[in-house]
């Protein structure tokens, strides 16, 4: 009976693992294309350069 329910435990925090995982990919591609976005559409300072689209 053990066995069975230490595999089962394996088998969950795999699971919850592997689904943590693939939500943190998509996560990290979110990031990046609103990254990307405002590298792209950043606006030009008064003195015609480029300004830092981010405040830190």
């Amino acid at each position: 009976m053990v066995p069975i329910l230490l595999v089962l435990l394996l088998v969950l925090i795999l699971f919850g693992a592997g689904f943590a995982v693939e939500v943190l990919w998509y996560l990290a591609l979110a990031v990046l294309v609103l990254w990307l976005l405002g590298f792209l559409v950043r606006g030009t300072s008064a003195t015609g350069g480029r300004g830092r689209w981010y405040r830190w």
